[in-house]
């Protein structure tokens, strides 16, 4: 079977990718990950109990976060729906430096915008503890947090983050994403506040978009 092209791998992505809203409070985005209604986020857009999910099509729905992990920065949510358009899940491990990547997401108000970058590197970063990042040199803004970081077929291979000095972006990798599932993530907790994060020494700072 033939690659799709690129066109076609955006499409797609954008029809997995929602818009999740917090009346009053701003939001982000996040990655449809079953078509049951199963939708994975970064957990400091689902700082709430419940929020708004708003699909593709504008179709809205309540969701309900059924599992957090605050050190990972990944929840998830669930809305009474089938038939949804479901993300294809990579695996971040194969990535290399230099591979082209794809976000999708909601940045500053643009709904379903697209960038592209190239894969920096796959692991820890300075001043952000032991966990894996995936790094790529790509665009993001506020808004484009809890979307999907893809490769050039469209395989999500994370869940974009922040944004770190000299705009190097971050995302969960895939691979913890599904581990995360796997275990059933952890009970939701409310009344999370997130701060800019120090890098290093050097008092450089990373952008939670």
């Amino acid at each position: 079977m033939s690659a799709p092209g690129f066109g076609e791998v955006a499409e797609r992505l954008r029809r997995s990718t929602v818009q999740v809203i917090h009346p009053g409070r701003g939001g982000g985005s996040g990655v449809i990950w079953t078509a049951e209604g199963v939708i994975v986020t970064n957990s400091h857009v689902a700082r709430d109990r419940q929020a708004q999910i708003e699909l593709w099509d504008g179709r809205r729905f309540d969701a309900e976060v059924t599992a957090r992990d605050l050190r990972r920065d990944v929840a998830v949510l669930r809305i009474r729906a089938t038939g949804l358009p479901e993300s294809v899940a990579g695996d971040s491990s194969l990535l290399r430096a230099g591979e082209l990547v794809v976000a999708v997401g909601n940045p500053l108000g643009f709904i379903g915008a697209l960038t592209t970058g190239v894969v920096h590197g796959l692991g820890p970063l300075r001043g952000l503890g032991k966990q894996n990042w995936v790094q790529a040199a790509i665009r993001l803004a506020p808004g484009n947090s809890g979307g999907p970081l893809a490769d050039a077929r469209g395989r999500v291979v994370g869940i974009n983050t922040m944004v770190v000095s000299g705009g190097l972006g971050l995302a969960v990798p895939s691979n913890v994403v599904a581990d995360f599932l796997r275990r059933g993530g952890s009970a939701p907790s409310l009344g999370v506040v997130v701060r800019p994060v120090a890098i290093g020494n050097g008092g450089s700072v990373g952008l939670l978009v």
